[in-house]
């Protein structure tokens, strides 16, 4: 992947630098008939409404000139992303605009991110809900707002504390089904993910790692993205989901030779450090006929049997095997299936391939071969293993996996994962009819990754899997969700948990309910100006929109430098698309989420909460 990369220079030689840029960005644009005013001059606002909707045109032109190409454009694979946020930060310069408009950017450069104010806190656990007297780095969040506004508020607090991060975040595929915008075009979704994912890193443990889960839609591209945010030495796996079955409405679409059946989907698995060692751990198999010895042991020593001649000989009472029927041949394996799980505390199977085994043991092996007994061999992590016909005895006990509370055979894990099959509608006592994950899936992923105490954040929580999963495990837990589902809110489905929640994991963790977890929102005042600039159609009603904008102290602060006649008279000169471009300028990201400092509109209670937020020590 081919990145550019600016020495820090000088501010003599970043200016001179910046000129260049947009000098050859103007030349570049003057080639566009689009661009242009009868005489001559440049549409700057034109150029802003069409990189607002990414117009091919205009990204054709901007990747023909090599200089604008590389400076405005990252490559990942095959893929040029476009910075659109670094294209109108450009076309918004000093440099760029006319004179008479520049106080109305100027004012909105920041020198620091500061810290911004939460309201609506509220505690749950099982005596109901109400407002907490103290935050501490114990509790569980659920945050409610923009997750990268989050991400980066919890940064000062949680940098190189966070375990495990799991995201399931929107998929790109074209589809409405979700209440997320998931509609974005390749170029602005890589953009999206490289954003949130850089500061997801920062928070990531010296030994934590970030779970990504994707459909065939961007994986590729993603996977070239992240090899370049968090290195290609920290990649660990690719894991293959089997998220559905070969059935439904898509049969057409098969039978017609169109596509296959996607019963798919990705996970890139990634951690802080190439040394990260996850926990082993076994999936759901059939039965392996090599466990097949039952081990014993006596005062006098250990005593050996082979349940299969044993329980065959039994079901064939003085009959030859070769003369029993197949439904016969049935009942024998189920018989020793049934009897090696009942009793896996004492099955075993040989393992004679001992290569790679110690000389001490080698020795002690060979030794055993000739007398025909089991024995107990003590290795130098005082681990005992026993020994019989010169071979290794491994234990089916390690490879059992509980699931609702039945035992059944394990196999050690692969990067294909069947085993998980889909969600039924109803876990968590929330619904979703699409993208919701199984709490069986979380588990896997946290057990893999965490021990119990450790964080876990999610910050595409949607209905909530993750943060219900951790809670069931006593792991604490971080969910950030901008969207409210109503009765299917991840709200809700954590105080089901609390009350003892009896659907997912329940049974086979045992889980009897308990616990707490805080929620909050991100306080949004500013939120209501932006939606009334991107929604407003005429330049009367944007000229009414400023002149409230600047009247009202809590929107802005150097409101008494935007409210100079001159330059408001000169930005009413420009069309309407440039004008909603700067006014969102104006209460951009920063903004839009009103700050700690300041806020007349938080109660004490709040203010002493966000406080308390801002100084947890986790």
């Amino acid at each position: 992947m081919r990145s550019i990369v600016f020495r820090i220079l000088p501010k003599s030689q970043f200016y001179t630098l910046m000129q260049d840029v947009l000098q050859q960005l103007t030349t570049l644009l003057q080639k566009e008939k689009q661009f242009l005013a009868d005489d001559g001059e440049l549409l700057k606002s034109s150029v802003v409404a069409a990189a607002l909707q990414l117009q091919p045109q205009l990204l054709l032109l901007l990747l023909s000139q090599p200089t604008i190409k590389q400076y405005f454009f990252q490559q990942v694979g095959d893929v040029w992303v476009f910075d659109k946020v670094k294209f109108e930060q450009c076309i918004t310069n000093d440099s760029f605009l006319p004179d008479s408009i520049k106080p109305f950017v100027n004012n909105t450069a920041k020198n620091t991110l500061p810290q911004i104010a939460f309201k609506g806190f509220t505690k749950y656990d099982n005596t109901g809900s109400y407002i907490p007297s103290t935050l501490t780095a114990k509790d569980n969040f659920i945050i409610r707002g923009n997750n990268i506004v989050v991400l980066r508020s919890l940064l000062p607090i949680y940098k190189s504390r966070i375990k495990l991060i799991y995201i399931d975040p929107p998929y790109n595929t074209g589809s409405d089904i979700f209440l997320y915008s998931d509609t974005f075009n390749s170029n602005t979704w890589l953009t999206l993910m490289k954003n949130r994912l850089t500061i997801a890193w920062q928070l990531l443990a010296t030994d934590g790692s970030i779970f990504i889960q994707v459909d065939d839609s961007e994986f590729a591209y993603l996977k070239v993205l992240c090899d370049e945010v968090f290195g290609r030495a920290n990649f660990k796996e690719h894991i293959v989901l089997k998220s559905s079955t070969e059935s439904g409405v898509n049969a057409i679409n098969v039978k017609r030779g169109e596509r296959l059946f996607k019963v798919k989907e990705h996970i890139l698995f990634y951690a802080k450090s190439p040394s990260f060692r996850f926990k082993p751990f076994y999936t759901k198999t059939t039965f392996n006929t090599h466990y097949k010895y039952e081990v014993k042991q006596t005062d006098s020593g250990f005593t050996i049997e082979d349940i299969s001649k044993t329980i065959t000989k039994q079901y064939l009472q003085g009959k030859k095997k070769k003369t029993l029927t197949d439904i016969e041949l049935h009942s024998i394996k189920l018989a020793i299936e049934t009897y090696a799980l009942q009793h896996a505390s004492n099955i075993y199977s040989l393992e004679k391939n001992i290569k790679k085994a110690g000389e001490k043991f080698k020795a002690f092996a060979a030794a055993n071969k000739a007398k025909g007994i089991v024995e107990a061999f003590v290795n130098s992590n005082n681990q005992t293993i026993l020994v019989y016909d010169g071979g290794m005895l491994i234990p089916l006990q390690e490879r059992i996996v509980i699931e609702n509370g039945k035992p059944y055979f394990g196999i050690l894990a692969s990067d294909l994962w069947v085993d998980i099959s889909t969600t039924t509608a109803s876990e968590g006592g929330v619904s979703f009819s699409n993208g919701k994950k199984p709490e069986k899936l979380l588990k896997r992923i946290i057990e893999m990754a965490t021990d119990e105490g450790d964080i876990v954040l999610d910050y595409y929580l949607g209905s909530g899997t993750t943060a219900a999963v951790a809670h069931k495990l006593n792991r604490r837990h971080i969910g950030i969700e901008q969207l409210d589902y109503g009765e299917n809110d991840s709200t809700i489905r954590l105080q089901n948990v609390i009350q003892g929640d009896e659907t997912g994991i329940s049974k086979t963790v045992n889980w009897q309910g308990g616990g707490s977890f805080i929620y909050c929102e991100l306080h949004q005042t500013n939120q209501l100006w932006a939606e009334q600039i991107a929604s407003v159609a005429t330049q009367k009603r944007t000229k009414a929109l400023i002149q409230q904008i600047v009247a009202n102290p809590n929107v802005l602060s150097n409101a008494n430098r935007l409210a100079k006649a001159q330059a408001q008279q000169a930005f009413l000169t420009l069309d309407l698309a440039l004008q909603k471009k700067i006014l969102l300028q104006l209460l951009e990201l920063d903004d839009i989420n009103i700050p700690l400092s300041g806020n007349i509109q938080l109660s004490q209670q709040e203010l002493k909460l966000n406080q308390q937020f801002y100084n947890m020590i986790p």
